[in-house]
């Protein structure tokens, strides 16, 4: 079985380093590999926010790597339908990590695809990402809307272009998912869990847990995600079905967990709130896409704040395209509802605007 690597601390930098040295990652790289990063910029939205990857991680995977010899090193990232990749890095201030350490920063928004055969279905997927020789996975630990929790594999995603991410939501989010995963499966994973919102990908409820972890199974790395947020594999179904097409295993053993440090003090790690189920229990959802979605449910959020009580069903995602909607719809997708957030996605002060609007017949 894999070993796992866990540290505890906020300096992201320095903890990186140490999971690295830990693991004698230059160890497992060939001489004169190309290596590629792949960090979570699934939006413009700082770490703090528990939504996207600390530059620290990317600043000390770099610099480990350097230190080690290496030289053929790419960051690449590609964010969700309706943000710009840019735009992400930038607030991220990866433009200035890229910049210290002379390291390239690919869109991979803007980068050539080619179709390859998953355990699924044909797949496009970036030639950036499957032609490295060494994958880095840097995802972050949190809860996600629509699978409960996303991690390494889940990460992956934004190795797509855009028109096969909308595919993605289309065939169900799940399938997919573990798909990519058994096929372009990352040499290494470190998992960003300093801060990850447990409810929302898109970040706004952080839970400071100081934690971060690395692995070579990014299976197991997923299993063992869920088991820091008090799930069960089977809630994140994905996660077995990687399995099964052979991503990895997610059996974690006693010793498999190796801990370089104790936190500063005692705590367990916080379980996702349920918040999202509470919100979405009238929401009817087929193919929803991610940013689509994260909206609604940032709206009903604000809805709730507000003390709007929401009584009528709300419709969301493709499978509604052309479709006459009695109620309440999200997207351009439910442009046939009776009242409809328009846009693709809708910003959650077009879905706050909607639900406070809907309170008023």
């Amino acid at each position: 079985m894999a070993t796992i690597y866990e540290v505890f601390g906020t300096d992201a930098h320095r903890m990186t380093m140490s999971l690295m040295q830990a693991a004698n990652v230059a160890g497992m790289i060939p001489k004169g590999a190309s290596i590629a990063l792949k960090p979570n910029l699934v939006l413009a939205g700082e770490p703090e926010s528990g939504a996207t990857t600390h530059p620290g991680v990317l600043s000390g995977c770099i610099a480990y790597l350097q230190n080690a010899g290496y030289t053929d090193i790419c960051v690449m990232e590609g964010s969700w339908i309706g943000d710009r990749t840019d735009r992400a890095m930038k607030l991220c201030g990866y433009d200035k990590v890229c910049g210290q350490y002379g390291v390239p920063f690919y869109d991979l928004k803007k980068e050539k695809t080619r179709t390859v055969h998953t355990p699924l279905r044909d797949m496009e997927i970036t030639c950036r990402a499957l032609d490295t020789d060494f994958l880095i996975d840097l995802p972050v630990l949190k809860g996600h809307c629509q699978t409960l929790m996303t991690c390494a594999l889940k990460n992956l995603k934004g190795c797509l272009p855009d028109r096969e991410k909308r595919r993605f939501h289309a065939d169900g989010l799940i399938e997919p998912i573990a798909a990519l995963g058994a096929t372009i499966r990352p040499a290494l994973t470190i998992v960003d869990s300093i801060c990850g919102d447990l409810n929302f990908e898109e970040g706004g409820n952080p839970v400071h847990t100081n934690r971060m972890y690395l692995g070579t199974d990014p299976v197991q790395i997923d299993a063992y995600g869920c088991r820091l947020m008090g799930l069960r594999t089977e809630d994140v179904p994905y996660i077995q079905l990687a399995e099964k097409w052979g991503a990895g295993r997610s059996e974690i053993q006693e010793g498999d967990i190796v801990t370089l440090n104790a936190p500063e003090e005692s705590r367990t790690y916080p379980a996702p709130s349920g918040i999202v189920n509470r919100l979405t229990r009238q929401v009817k959802a087929d193919s929803a896409c991610s940013a689509c979605y994260a909206s609604l449910v940032r709206g009903l959020y604000m809805a709730q704040e507000e003390g709007i009580r929401v009584r009528t069903e709300i419709a969301i995602g493709q499978g509604y395209r052309g479709k006459s909607i009695k109620g309440l719809g999200i997207g351009n997708c439910c442009a046939g509802a009776d009242f409809c957030a328009r846009g693709c996605p809708p910003t959650a002060s077009d879905v706050l605007k909607l639900l406070r609007e809907s309170t008023e017949h």
